[in-house]
């Protein structure tokens, strides 16, 4: 009788499980719809619907147009029920989103605070965080957790800060964070986290290539639809290829890395002027230099892409900071760069703009929640 008990409860736990999920997947459907797609029974599905409708994890809204008989009523899953939030550390500032079931970012907010690796600045950034939640009234239990993309290379166990050399948060823990925040916490590789967020706007990528095109420059492999980590977790620091022997003095400590060409920081100095005044100037002005600056930082994205190509046959998706000011020509001559002397032509299909700015690695560590709620538990 026991084990038939336990049976019964598991098998009912399977069928809400796969009720959510398909409704979930689907955005929108209707109870018959549901019926006949899962091939449930009626009331096993109105049950589960009942049930899911209690517990304030889906709703009903509406009715589709009528096909000739009654209106079904439109069933969708309340994608707000609870709020991932995401943090993208930076020297200056930081990045905070709250991201719904959806991956979609419904706030978003850049706080100005420089880093420093002291009691004080966690518990700044902490009080900072409580505000936004506050400020959007996101109730305690609403909040999945705090996902943290930072600048530096995180330890396997995703404890600390292996390698910080941009921001000097070498060492910096995750219970920085945990010990000040009254939620799950996790720490994240800001390319990392990126190439997350590629992949699930992404989804029937089986492997690409990304390009963080941030203030500092980063990069990530994804592979057979995982974010490819490596041994040391140093997988796809593209930044750091070096294209010139003689160039510019990295931050890493050598010279003529790409992070000295293609970084935005690396523009802004080449130019003179804030990313957005060079982008303004750039495409309303005749400026002869203005348009050498930006070829060169094309045509050095382009060698180093046409390289990569060689190494990982995969698409190229351009995201972070510098993907909004991309344009149709921007993309058509770096193309054109890239196939240029390349044995293995790049399709335009295959080079990609990301869509979400500098937003990108904040909204991307917060997936990590998400995903961790809305995988199946059975």
């Amino acid at each position: 009788m026991k084990e038939r008990g336990i049976t019964t409860i598991t098998l009912k736990k399977i069928n809400k499980e796969k009720v959510y999920q398909y409704i979930y997947h689907q955005k929108q459907t209707s109870k018959l719809q549901i019926v006949q797609d899962l091939q449930m029974g009626l009331s096993t599905v109105s049950q589960n619907l009942n049930e899911l409708e209690t517990e304030g994890l889906i709703k009903r809204c509406g009715y589709f147009e009528s096909t000739g008989g009654r209106k079904a009523q439109i069933i969708q899953i309340v994608d707000d029920f609870k709020i991932s939030i995401g943090l993208g550390i930076l020297k200056k500032m930081f990045h905070i989103v709250a991201v719904n079931l959806y991956g979609e970012a419904i706030a978003s907010e850049t706080i100005p605070l420089p880093y420093n690796n002291t009691e004080h600045y966690y518990s700044q950034l902490a009080e900072e965080v409580e505000h936004f939640i506050q400020n959007h009234h996101y109730k305690q239990d609403k909040i999945m957790g705090i996902s943290i993309a930072t600048q530096g290379i995180i330890s396997p166990d995703g404890a600390f800060v292996t390698y910080g050399a941009i921001m000097g948060n070498t060492e910096m823990k995750l219970s920085d964070f945990s010990s000040k925040l009254p939620y799950s916490c996790h720490l994240e590789h800001d390319s990392k986290a990126a190439a997350y967020l590629e992949l699930w706007n992404h989804p029937n990528l089986s492997s690409a290539i990304v390009f963080l095109l941030n203030r500092n420059l980063g990069g990530a492999v994804i592979t057979n639809h995982i974010v490819h980590q490596g041994t040391y977790m140093h997988s796809g620091l593209f930044e750091h290829i070096c294209i010139n022997p003689e160039g510019p003095m990295c931050y890493c400590g050598n010279r003529g890395c790409l992070e000295t060409y293609c970084s935005a920081n690396a523009l802004e100095i080449a130019s003179g002027f804030s990313i957005k005044e060079f982008f303004s100037f750039l495409r309303e002005d005749k400026n002869t230099t203005l348009k050498q600056i930006w070829k060169d930082y094309l045509d050095h994205l382009a060698f180093v892409i046409r390289n990569l190509n060689l190494v990982i046959d995969s698409p190229v998706i351009i995201s972070g900071y510098l993907a909004p000011y991309f344009q149709e020509q921007d993309m058509e001559y770096l193309l054109k760069q890239i196939n240029a002397s390349a044995p293995f032509k790049l399709n335009k299909d295959q080079l990609l703009v990301g869509t979400h700015g500098q937003y990108t690695p904040a909204i991307g560590a917060a997936l990590y929640y998400v995903k961790e709620f809305i995988q199946p538990s059975i």
